[in-house]
């Protein structure tokens, strides 16, 4: 049975790829800094391991076959990103393991090309799109020495999974249960969102198809490219309810930001929220078959679901 290490599992985007694992039958080993496993998890292993301490991260990873990167720290911490980064190659190279690795769009900087492929290049015009090109230039770097295979999967903001501290809790459905829908941009902008069982999903299907991937692959997971008030649409559906429409105050970060570090980080990357853009592949599915897509209705009722927002009964959603 292949053997697979979830870093950052008591995380978001950790939780739902190593559920997606352990449901596909492997065996998973989920690698936190307490060594408690989520309750998401049950039927993972629980180990302790620092990813910012390489000789803890190497004996937490010890034996698997494949380690999934889902290390993501806080806005205001990421100077820890490529430290960690390192650890995870020496882990991975300690252990002769696969590396799985999930991307972001922040590496093509501002004006955002509308339609983003596998050949877009980089041009990041921020530090954390600046921290990302460095980590994924490392990632290269050691596949091409041939000392860590790495197969990264990009995508946009994620929605769908327990937990906090992704755009769809913390804004746009912060107030849903007052009746409002905030947009954190222009409403009838297309933005790029992955829902996370379906980013899980491809994952798995990466893993089962290795042999038609090389040691180093970059590819693009195609997500919903929808406006706010398409997704305003589905939380209405969920909800059985009209929502009042309103918009995140970036007046208010603005003119805060050079007292709150928070705001300072989230402000500089809020061309995210004014710049249309969208993912698309062209190799993906010849991968791994259909590439998982929940219809936006439903994975926007499961997303409200996870972070308990109560929707309608199934009668009144079909009414």
């Amino acid at each position: 049975m292949t053997k697979i290490a979830i870093l950052g599992a008591n995380g978001r985007l950790g939780r739902v790829v190593g559920k997606a694992f352990i449901d596909a039958g492997f065996d998973v080993r989920a690698v936190t800094r307490s060594g408690k496993v989520p309750a998401e998890l049950k039927g993972a292993a629980a180990i302790a391991g620092d990813a910012l301490d390489r000789g803890s991260l190497i004996r937490a990873t010890q034996g698997v076959d494949i380690i999934f990167n889902g290390l993501n720290p806080i806005y205001t911490d990421w100077g820890k990103c490529l430290p960690m980064a390192e650890n995870v190659m020496a882990a991975c190279g300690a252990n002769g393991a696969l590396h799985l690795f999930p991307g972001t769009v922040y590496n093509y900087g501002s004006p955002m090309p509308r339609v983003i492929t596998e050949d877009t290049p980089f041009r990041p015009t921020t530090e954390k799109g600046r921290i990302r090109v460095a980590m994924e230039d490392l990632l290269r770097r050691e596949a091409e020495a041939g000392r860590v295979r790495t197969i990264l999967l990009r995508a946009g903001d994620f929605f769908g999974g327990t937990g906090s501290g992704s755009w769809f809790d913390l804004v746009v459905a912060a107030k849903m249960a007052k009746g409002i829908y905030t947009a954190p941009g222009p409403a009838d902008l297309a933005h790029e969102w992955a829902y996370l069982p379906d980013f899980a999903a491809a994952f798995v299907g990466l893993a089962r198809n290795l042999d038609k991937l090389g040691f180093y692959e970059a590819l693009n997971f195609p997500g919903h490219a929808v406006t706010d008030l398409d997704i305003k649409a589905a939380a209405e559906n969920a909800l059985g309810s009209k929502l009042k429409l309103g918009f995140m105050p970036w007046w208010v970060l603005r003119a805060g930001s050079p007292f709150v570090a928070m705001w300072r980080e989230i402000v500089s990357m809020s061309y995210l929220r004014f710049e249309e853009h969208q993912l698309v592949s062209t190799r993906l599915e010849k991968i791994i078959g259909e590439i998982p897509h929940t219809r936006l209705d439903q994975a926007v009722k499961e997303a409200m679901r996870d972070i308990g927002i109560a929707v309608a009964p199934a009668s009144r959603e079909a009414a």
